[in-house]
């Protein structure tokens, strides 16, 4: 009986761990833009920002304050599609999959996407926004 337990606990442990899915990596963001550069270039207030992250960095001024993303779907990250802002201002589209999620807080709206996109700190010093992880 006890070999048997045994046998199942050792069989329960190796079927639960495995590779993590949707697993945006971790990657140094250290951006600054000030305030009326983002205003004059962000669209919808979204401002797009290549070559940061994963995907590069999508900062959204919202009713509450400014958010920072990466663009990385979290659909399949390992392809590191970068999702792009609807023409609402309000949702983000994974071209690659079709996933939909909010510019509010990253969260997904529409499958495939099951996780939020990856979040980056966001510190306003002044006249500049500071974009960290």
């Amino acid at each position: 009986m006890n070999r048997l337990l045994g046998s199942m606990l050792v069989i329960l442990l190796f079927t639960s761990c495995g590779k993590e899915e949707n697993f945006v990596p971790d990657y140094p963001v250290n951006y600054n833009v000030t305030l009326v550069e983002f205003s004059i270039t962000a669209k919808n207030n979204i401002l797009l920002v290549p070559n940061t992250g994963v995907a590069g960095l999508m900062i959204v001024r919202t009713p509450t304050g400014y958010v920072a993303f990466d663009r990385c779907s979290t659909v399949n990250p390992e392809k590191a599609c970068a999702v792009n802002p609807d023409d609402s201002g309000f949702t983000a589209t994974d071209p690659c999959s079709g996933g939909k999620f909010s510019l509010l807080d990253g969260s997904p709206q529409k499958a495939p996407a099951k996780m939020s996109l990856k979040r980056y700190t966001v510190n306003i010093a002044g006249n500049t926004l500071y974009v960290r992880n």
